[in-house]
């Protein structure tokens, strides 16, 4: 039996309160590893309230962070009080994302910049901190989206951001190779998570058609390949986007 084992590693999740950010952290402690999961502080309190819960389902060895992606000040708050904590830092997860759909003609400039600051400019400031601190061997994993494959109507900004977080990937790896960091990309299809319930049911209907799979995926299959990458077996895997989608291509 193959296993894997993260004992003694500690790790980042961005957005890790619920859907894919709370399955990653779910699988990353179930394999051993330290979690930290980080969450944005909204004024009613609800991203707080569903970290700390994803917190204490997961117990001993999973810790909750508030800090705004898009502030490099808070950022580096994050890392270095990870490894404060918990003595180091080994694997960086971007999962932390919003969506602002509109047409082209229809968006304003708000929802294209806030856009790309969460989704692209924040998986940047996470990854030029953490790879100051990361331990050599370590994983950088940043989410894109199978949106920035197919280009879904009205989704412009997000598309370009996550388009944006795979060729990051690809110049990091280059960059951090020679400390044998690995850095790459996971592009999911529609995931079974609070924003993939959100895509109104006619389009998830349509959409169902195209997965030869014939489903959705659940979260903890995304999860599952996230896992995979931050493990050993995945050790001369480095500036891929691997896609987890069912099969859906058109």
């Amino acid at each position: 039996m193959v296993t894997i084992d993260l004992t003694g590693k500690t790790a980042i999740v961005t957005g890790a309160g619920q859907g894919l950010g709370a399955a990653t952290a779910a699988a990353l402690h179930a394999a051993g590893a330290n979690v930290v999961i980080n969450y944005f502080e909204d004024p009613q309190g609800t991203n707080r309230a569903r970290a700390q819960e994803t917190a204490a389902k997961l117990g001993d060895r999973a810790v909750t962070w508030a800090a705004d992606v898009r502030s490099t000040e808070q950022v580096q708050a994050m890392i270095d009080g990870a490894v404060a904590r918990f003595g180091g830092l080994d694997i960086v997860i971007n999962n932390a994302g919003i969506l602002r759909d509109r047409t082209m003609k229809k968006m304003t400039e708000d929802e294209w910049q806030s856009v790309i600051d969460t989704n692209l400019t924040g998986v940047f400031h996470m990854c030029r901190a953490s790879a100051e601190k990361m331990r050599d061997g370590g994983r950088i994993v940043n989410l894109a989206s199978i949106a920035a494959s197919i280009g879904f109507f009205g989704q412009c900004n997000y598309a370009a951001a996550k388009a944006g977080v795979s060729a990051m990937a690809r110049v990091l790896a280059r960059e951090l190779g020679k400390r044998k960091i690995t850095v790459n990309a996971v592009a999911p299809g529609v995931a079974l998570t609070e924003m993939g319930k959100s895509i109104p049911e006619e389009a998830r209907t349509q959409m169902l058609t195209n997965i030869p799979l014939g489903r959705f995926s659940e979260p903890s299959e995304i999860a599952s390949v996230i896992l995979f990458l931050c493990s050993d077996l995945a050790s001369y895997v480095s500036g891929q986007t691997i896609h987890v989608n069912g099969g859906w291509w058109g």
